[in-house]
């Protein structure tokens, strides 16, 4: 019989059995552990990528000069020893003196720009002005950061190139004049960005400081509900660290211009400290909370991290060969997007104006600040090689150094799978069927044909013959397949570049 009575005991006296669904809960408990172990392999994949930023960044300052000096005393001595083979630098000097003299031409240029002029013209915009323009000046960092790289790339080797006829050389002119266009303009837009910062930590109620950090967890909605694959995130991450690296930079250049404003006073340093640490905080914040969500929402694990970390130094390691096939801080720009040179000029603009050098023993301060620069520099590239070296062995990546680099003819399409390829002479793969990027290059004669590499996206792209398989039905497979590439053998991580599938 039903009766209220009834209904009202079965409620308070219903039971059930949670071991019923155990695969369910286990899972969901597997989430929540995951969550809770992403801020430390996040900070500590972040720590890493910050200082490889930073070995790049230290690059310029204190390496570079010395190599560019190597390179002008080779080519300057070049008569005394006689021309020994056809070229007169090797393709690292040139590559050294071309950054180098766009340091030195964009140094100059910065002089005609009037950063007091640009710090009160920015002071007397509103604050919701400023907000658009901050968000703008964003948009426009990461297309620069796309397009520089290549715009450098090229430049290096249209110079470096084998070129049969003299007449081939006048084509380097337009591409040095591109790139130190390039680098002027973007060291610019950071300045802009930097003196956005700078009013909205001297504005007196915070307003629009507040407004910025607010825009970080704008980042969070835009980011967390979108499908994302393991290639995806690595994309996501290394943009986080150029991101935070690029903000570390920013500070100092703020902090540097409020000194200098209040003479140097040590006092006003620590009005300073609150705020730099509430930006830092907040930015930590928003990059645990996006990546706890978005790895929740795609079933990734926490030990993806691992794998990101090991690629980076893998990419750390195989520049360090005797005969790499680039140089290391092309190799972070082009994995993070984090292009070095337009920010050293700025900072060094910055640095310039912000402190005179008078007297014998300020010039000797310098000298040994610049040692000192170079004892850091050093010291952190052992600690990251011999970290970069542990990564790997975990990994097991070390094969891969020395793995020649599987190639094919041009115009012969590849009718046999991965997994069957015949190893001949110089032509190897690894276990898994993928080709190492990063391998000891040989010296090819002038008169070889050229070989092109071959990836997995185009081992996909042709029907293996003796396989009558409907194409319509492989489709689903074939954009499976293609999706779960080797992290190493995607050439480009820009910021830019997460374009979601």
């Amino acid at each position: 019989d039903l009766s209220l009575l009834r209904f009202i005991s079965a409620e308070l006296t219903r039971g059930y059995f949670l071991e019923h669904n155990e695969a369910k809960y286990t899972e969901r408990r597997e989430r929540v552990y995951t969550c809770m172990r992403i801020p430390r392999e996040l900070e500590k994949l972040m720590f890493f990528g910050i200082f490889l930023c930073l070995d790049a960044f230290l690059y310029v300052f204190t390496l570079l000069p010395l190599r560019v000096f190597l390179a002008m005393f080779r080519f300057l001595t070049l008569p005394c020893y006689g021309l020994r083979d056809r070229r007169l630098l090797q393709p690292a000097q040139v590559c050294d003196i071309l950054k180098g003299v766009i340091l030195v031409i964009c140094y100059f240029m910065m002089h005609y720009v009037d950063y007091s002029m640009m710090y009160h013209l920015i002071r007397g915009q509103s604050v919701i002005k400023l907000y658009i323009i901050y968000n703008m000046l964003e948009v426009a960092d990461r297309l620069f950061s796309s397009f520089g790289q290549d715009i450098l790339d090229a430049l290096y080797w249209t110079a470096t190139e084998p070129k049969e006829r003299k007449r081939a050389h006048i084509g380097v002119i337009p591409h040095f004049f591109m790139a130190v266009l390039y680098v002027f303009l973007h060291a610019i837009l950071i300045m802009v960005q930097a003196t956005t910062l700078n009013v909205a930590f001297n504005s007196h109620n915070k307003s629009l400081l507040t407004i910025m950090m607010s825009n970080n967890f704008v980042e969070i909605k835009g980011s967390v509900f979108k499908k994302f694959e393991k290639n995806n995130l690595f994309q996501m991450s290394n943009s986080d660290i150029k991101e935070r690296f690029t903000n570390y930079v920013l500070l100092l250049i703020v902090c540097l211009r409020n000194m200098e404003q209040f003479s140097w006073n040590p006092d006003h340093l620590w009005v300073l400290f609150p705020d730099v640490c509430m930006v830092i905080a907040s930015e930590i914040a928003v990059d645990i909370v996006k990546h706890a969500f978005i790895t929740k929402f795609n079933d990734i694990t926490a030990d993806v991290y691992s794998e990101y970390r090991a690629s980076l130094a893998f990419d750390l390691v195989s520049s360090r060969q005797k005969n790499a096939y680039t140089d290391y801080s092309d190799s972070v720009s082009r994995r993070m997007g984090f292009i070095p040179l337009p920010l050293a000029v700025l900072l060094i603009r910055v640095v310039t104006s912000s402190i005179k050098v008078q007297g014998v023993l300020a010039y000797a301060c310098v000298v040994l600040f610049y040692c000192g620069l170079i004892s850091l520099k050093v010291l952190n590239s052992i600690v990251l090689l011999g970290k970069s070296c542990e990564y790997v062995k975990e990994a097991k990546m070390e094969e891969k150094l020395f793995n020649p680099v599987l190639t094919a003819t041009p115009g012969k399409p590849v009718n046999k799978p991965q997994s069957k390829f015949k190893s001949a002479q110089g032509i190897s793969t690894d276990e898994n069927g993928s080709t190492s990027v990063t391998n000891q290059p040989v010296h090819q004669k002038e008169n070889m044909p050229s070989l092109l590499v071959t990836s997995n996206s185009d081992q996909f792209l042709t029907t293996p013959d003796g396989e009558e398989k409907d194409i319509s039905q492989d489709s689903s497979e074939l954009k499976h397949r293609s999706s779960k590439k080797d992290l190493l053998e995607i050439d480009r991580f820009t910021i830019c570049g997460n374009r979601i599938d």
